[in-house]
């Protein structure tokens, strides 16, 4: 990537003409003979940038220049910020120009905060055209690199409608703005559709993109229309391959389905589930075979059984060692798979896809649920076990990006401490110290209550249905009736529909997250419900939850090529909202539901994509523009 240089031949001549000692020719021939010679020897930025530190004037400057141009080249960002700071030091230097390098430099860096800074001090300060469009550009990719492509759209809009205009090119700006456009809901993208004729072509080509994929022949007919109605636009340089990629994404044919899950052992129960989440999908489709294999086999013999089988795509396996165990033999690396869980090691293939029931999902989904409702300091309870410490650190990390203050945590190991644990944290036991104190300096009885802390604005429960059972109750009696009942949120394990057919008294209030197919009412698939019910009517949540995972799993075979190569697309499936990251990791966004007068509703509850610590000043001051 390269910013546009000002003419060095320029700067240099005039340097030049400055000098007031003439040399005799041959020595000067000479000097430039070796000055040449040495030169020629530095093959790289690193190279050039030591030679310059040793030079003066404008040869420093020349090398130093070079040195930039090499270093960006080679992708080498913390060396072109160094380069960038030595060359701050000089006056004639383009100084907008080499600040800019350095924003470069350091959001390729993850240095996302000092980028911003950065571009925040030269926005004053733009004149230039070119200059005006890197600048937005590079603030384009700061909110892309935080995950926010609805808030760098605008940026990247600015910059291509100023490129376009003033005829110059910003290196890779197309290419950015079209993954991070891609990344938007069909619905984000029709309300960008205004603004200048650039941005409503880049908008219409992004949702041609989403309505015409996997239809070749229409597809071709809407770019063609589209290349007509926006001729000499930007986007045409990515326009031919984007073409020839969109084409290929038909949807997948499968004939022959392989599934890999347990039938034997410990685990036979849950491959039970998901045989049977597999079979309800595959009702009415119009596959060859599918032939399912006990995962527990050897590397060889599930091999040899997928190649005897001539399999076009697998699910499974369900558990991490059996996914570590194909992994490592290299058995999927030809096939298409949908891995029943995440796996920690290293992806082998562009065609394998992880789906789990993933918590952390449902722990990020309500910690941008707390931002965007206000709150600004959640208390956290969870059981003090491994499950629970992973999930409070997870929501401390994120929440770290996007608050100063610091979550209250509290841990609790049985039954027996949740009193102890819940009046700790509330700060009603010192309360209560303070009322006996005050006891004690009267003779007669003291009317007093407790109060507890008014600081805590929302309280979530990580715990499971029997847990949020007791300390529901627990936080009902501890909070102070002079405070405002503080709202409550907890995780799908707070619910169990077998619990709830006998009791779902003392949570009232309670929000929790949770798949629609475990809400009455919230998937279209009405029949599906009643016939599983008739079928399986005493069967665990667990087993309810991978029916699920393994229908939708099978459900969105023919999606999976889209999904994947358009990360705003969404399978609505009855796990939730289902989509696939760059990685091949599923994500899951799941429904909200609460418990009121003993029963549960579905709720819908706002929320919005989070905007981190560093970028919040900087957002306040666009919206007040």
């Amino acid at each position: 990537m390269r910013l546009k240089l000002v003419s060095l031949l320029i700067v240099l001549s005039g340097l030049s003409a400055c000098s007031t000692t003439e040399k005799p020719r041959n020595s000067a021939e000479n000097q430039s003979s070796q000055s040449s010679i040495a030169l020629s020897q530095l093959t790289d930025a690193q190279s050039m940038y030591q030679a310059a530190l040793n030079r003066q004037g404008a040869d420093k400057i020349q090398l130093l220049y070079t040195a930039r141009d090499a270093a960006i080249s080679e992708e080498r960002w913390p060396l072109l910020e160094k380069i960038c700071l030595e060359l701050e030091a000089t006056p004639s230097v383009d100084q907008i120009q080499n600040k800019l390098y350095i924003a470069l430099a350091q959001e390729h860096q993850g240095k996302s905060d000092l980028a911003l800074a950065q571009l925040q001090q030269l926005e004053p300060q733009l004149s230039q055209p070119e200059h005006q469009a890197w600048h937005q550009y590079l603030t384009a990719r700061v909110y892309a690199s935080q995950g926010m492509p609805k808030q760098a759209m605008p940026f990247f809009f600015k910059a291509s409608t100023l490129s376009s205009e003033n005829n110059f090119t910003v290196a890779n700006l197309n290419k950015d703005l079209w993954q991070s456009l891609t990344q938007l809901s069909s619905y984000a993208l029709e309300r960008f559709n205004r603004g200048s004729v650039v941005q409503q072509g880049w908008v219409n080509l992004a949702l041609y993109h989403q309505v015409y994929l996997g239809a070749p022949v229409e597809l071709h007919q809407a770019m063609n229309n589209w290349l007509r109605r926006y001729p000499g636009h930007p986007a045409a340089e990515v326009l031919p391959k984007k073409v020839t990629e969109l084409v290929q994404i038909e949807p997948l044919n499968v004939n022959r389905l392989a599934v890999l899950i347990p039938q034997s052992g410990a685990n036979e129960r849950l491959g039970d589930a998901l045989k049977a989440g597999v079979l309800a999908a595959l009702d009415g489709q119009s596959l060859e075979q599918t032939l399912f294999i006990d995962e527990s086999l050897s590397a060889a013999e599930i091999s040899l059984k997928l190649s005897e089988f001539n399999a076009d795509f697998v699910i499974g396996p369900l558990l991490k060692s059996n996914i570590e165990k194909l992994t490592s033999a290299q058995t999927l690396v030809d096939y298409p798979v949908m891995h029943l869980n995440t796996f920690d090691g290293e992806r082998i293939s562009q065609q394998h896809f992880f789906f789990a029931l993933s918590p952390e999902h449902e722990v990020q989904q309500a910690l941008e649920r707390f931002l965007t409702a206000g709150y600004q300091k959640p208390m956290l309870l969870a059981p003090n076990n491994s499950n629970g410490q992973r999930l409070v650190e997870y929501f401390n990390t994120q929440w770290q990006r996007y608050s100063e203050v610091k979550p209250q945590i509290g841990f609790y190991t049985g039954k027996e401490d949740m009193p102890k644990t819940i009046t700790g944290l509330l700060e009603v036991d010192q309360s209560k110290e303070r009322i006996n104190v005050v006891k004690s300096l009267f003779k007669q009885e003291v009317e007093s209550e407790t109060r507890s802390r008014s600081d805590v604005d929302v309280i979530y429960i990580l715990g499971d249905a029997t847990e949020t059972r007791l300390i529901k109750p627990y936080l009902d009696v501890n909070v102070s009736t002079f405070a405002e009942r503080i709202p409550l949120y907890a995780s799908s394990k707070s619910h169990s529909k077998q619990i709830d057919r006998t009791d779902k008294g003392d949570l009232d209030g309670l929000y929790f997250t949770e798949l629609p197919w475990m809400l009455d009412g919230q998937i279209s698939q009405h029949n599906l419900r009643q016939q599983y019910e008739s079928l399986w009517p005493e069967n665990a949540d667990i087993s309810q939850r991978l029916f699920a995972m393994a229908f939708d799993a099978a459900s969105m075979l023919g999606d999976v090529k889209q999904l994947s190569m358009v990360q705003g697309k969404r399978f609505s499936g009855i796990s939730g909202q289902l989509s696939i990251a760059s990685n091949g990791y599923v994500t899951r966004s799941l429904d909200w539901a609460q418990y009121k007068d003993k029963q549960i509703i579905a709720v819908d509850l706002a929320t919005e994509q989070p905007i981190p610590l560093f970028m919040q000043s900087a957002i306040g001051i666009n919206a007040a523009e």
